[in-house]
């Protein structure tokens, strides 16, 4: 039996509107039941994945900002953390500035930024159906560079830069492989989105990348939690559909693609699950625990 389960949250176990289903959630408690721990593994903020693990009743830990933290969700503490130094964001600032681009700085806690564009855009159309305790924290902020230079209460888990135009992303990101000590995840695809407002639906799509502090990502926090509870890599199962999940797939006992996951994930998997809008987690873990048919 898997005894370790790392599930991606946007989507992997959230569908295009940014719910988790309600069979979803059924399948995940019967899991828990017979001894299994599903942790939540997800690029998004602390407090944006704490309403996420309420909604499925995770009690254990979850990894936030792809892989820069680990909390535990019953102490409700940082147990492990690798952010970016405010230096690092500073520098990463100046070249976005400099060249127009738009980005978004994650905190614990919120996410900063310029204006709602791309995937801030989505975070705030969901919340939208939110109640408050439950909406992914946004502020905008005028003078970015200012505001992070005076923050002296923040941890810097990541930073996201996108654009609609590939030669635009791709001219910025030749820049930022100049700055040391940071990991750029490598994407070549558009991230396609849906957005639903009223009766009418709306896709949004653009190139991005995200970037943390060296040697940073979901596999590595995974780790630290093997260590922790005693699991070897062969009972951990990882779900995912991204290029920042990809390590989490290709090193976990049994790596789990979506359906409609990027080429370079799907070529490491070992199982290809439905996609999020088929409810491709609940159908993977029904393949592999007992007695959790509804």
């Amino acid at each position: 039996m898997y005894k370790l389960i790392a599930i991606d949250l946007d989507g992997t176990m959230l569908n295009s509107y940014g719910m988790v289903t309600e069979n979803t959630k059924n399948v995940i408690k019967k899991v828990e039941e017979q001894g299994a721990k599903v942790v939540i593994a997800s690029g998004r903020p602390i407090d944006s994945i704490k309403t996420i693990a309420k909604e499925i009743d995770s009690k254990n830990y979850f990894i936030a900002g792809n892989g820069a933290i680990v909390y535990d969700v019953k102490k409700e503490e940082i147990i492990y953390e690798k952010t970016l130094s405010k230096e690092k964001v500073l520098e990463i600032i100046k070249i976005c500035e400099e060249n127009s681009i738009s980005y978004n700085v994650y905190t614990e806690q919120e996410i900063l930024s310029t204006g709602l564009k791309y995937n801030v855009l989505y975070y705030h159309k969901e919340n939208l159906k939110k109640e408050e305790s439950k909406k992914t924290k946004i502020n905008i902020v005028n003078n970015m560079y200012e505001y992070i230079k005076n923050k002296n209460d923040a941890r810097f888990l990541k930073i996201t830069i996108c654009d609609e135009s590939k030669s635009v992303f791709n001219s910025i990101i030749r820049k930022i492989k100049e700055v040391k000590d940071i990991e750029i995840l490598e994407i070549s695809h558009m991230a396609r989105k849906i957005i639903k407002q009223g009766t009418e639906e709306f896709p949004i799509a653009y190139y991005y990348t995200e970037i943390s502090r060296e040697n940073v990502d979901k596999w590595n926090a995974i780790e630290f939690l093997m260590e922790k509870l005693n699991i070897k890599k062969e009972e951990v199962m990882a779900i995912g559909d991204n290029a920042n999940d990809k390590k989490m797939i290709e090193n976990a006992g049994l790596g789990v693609a979506m359906k409609q996951s990027t080429d370079s994930v799907m070529k490491v998997a070992n199982e290809i699950t439905e996609s999020n809008n088929e409810e491709g987690v609940a159908k993977i873990l029904q393949k592999y625990y007992k007695n959790i048919n509804f």
